[in-house]
């Protein structure tokens, strides 16, 4: 069906895409066991390409060296903060003296933050051969070449904020902004391999404009990013109330406003894609791939609300944290991709 040279193109966003999912999945592991600040520096870890295993083997006098690297960083990343014109977030990163407090070392959370960096590097790999194989489109389909090197360097912009997330400690609205680029990434790998497919297989496109059905799948994505920044939010809460010594039986109660604005959001997410099944399974053949698809993203908006459900009973469990997640990241994925399927056919 494909060209040699498509065929490896499309094997390689396949991978891509699988390989960013496992990053939001480290992530999410390393978010729920507080092993952000595991590694104190960027990209190294304690300055060693594989960090330590033991207090012995750590550098002498690296608290200060790196305090003063991530200050330094800070101030530069200040800068550009004011010059996009925000001075009150500018001024907060100068003289938050917190976001330099230093972490005791921990084996377990250096190891767990540098396997998220391992899988990161591997998902950058795999974005650079993207890149590099699309380039056979440039003739037949220059927008598939186009978006696979804007998503390269949408992945170096991520991997640079990475380290001013470590640099500034754990900032929260930089990881909210780190989450939601992350996203981007995924969603443009899953647009770049939409579009290698259907290039040459035309069977899986509409024959008719569901305009109906593709604006409740458009809503539906943009509530789902939404969700996914109350989410945030809602996680850098229990990280507020986990450093105050609070009760893991008392942060649900606690979160407050967030919480109660991202379960009602989950409430209309689980509506609409009800909805949305139907429309889906009304118009399209059971074996269509967009009927598939309509399952699949069933299945995980009540995974996701079960998943939802065990942390506001259950203490909010640190696997719960990271399948809430993943789940959340997948159900955006399968939601988009689905969108994507409702174009109709250009004759």
């Amino acid at each position: 069906m494909y060209p040699r040279s498509e065929k490896r193109f499309v094997t390689i966003n396949r991978i891509t895409i699988v390989v960013l999912f496992l990053v939001i999945t480290a992530g999410g592991v390393v978010r729920s066991t507080g092993s952000g600040m595991g590694c104190p520096d960027w990209p190294r870890c304690f300055n060693q390409i594989i960090p330590p295993t033991d207090v012995t083997q750590l550098p002498e006098g690296y608290e200060e060296e790196y305090i003063a690297g991530r200050a330094a960083k800070n101030q530069r990343f200040a800068k550009m903060v004011d010059f996009f014109g925000s001075a009150e977030m500018a001024d907060r990163i100068r003289n938050d003296k917190s976001i330099l407090t230093h972490e005791e070392f921990n084996a377990a959370k250096t190891w767990t933050e540098y396997i998220n960096r391992l899988v990161g590097v591997v998902a950058g790999f795999c974005l650079l051969f993207s890149a590099l194989f699309a380039s056979t489109y440039i003739k037949t389909k220059p927008s598939i070449f186009i978006w696979s090197v804007l998503n390269l360097i949408a992945v170096i912009i991520q991997a640079w904020l990475g380290s001013i997330v470590v640099s500034t400690n754990l900032m929260p609205w930089i990881i909210t902004v780190h989450m939601l680029l992350a996203l981007v990434i995924v969603a443009i790998s899953i647009y770049t391999f939409y579009l290698a497919t259907t290039l040459r297989n035309k069977t899986i496109l509409v024959n008719y404009q569901y305009a109906s059905v593709k604006v409740i799948a458009i809503l539906s994505i943009i509530i789902t990013l939404i969700q996914v920044v109350y989410g945030t939010e809602v996680r850098e809460g229990i990280d507020h109330l986990n450093d105050e010594g609070v009760s893991r039986s008392e942060w649900i109660d606690a979160i407050g406003r967030n919480y109660d604005i991202h379960r009602f959001l989950s409430y209309i997410t689980l509506a609409i894609t009800i909805l949305f099944f139907f429309l889906v399974k009304n118009r399209f053949s059971r074996l269509s791939l967009q009927s598939r698809y309509a399952w699949i993203i069933l299945a995980l908006v009540c995974l996701q609300m079960l998943s939802g459900l065990i942390m506001a009973h259950f203490d909010v469990p640190a696997f719960a944290q990271t399948t809430h997640l993943v789940i959340a990241s997948l159900f955006f994925g399968a939601q988009y991709y689905l969108m994507l399927l409702m174009t109709k056919l250009k004759r």
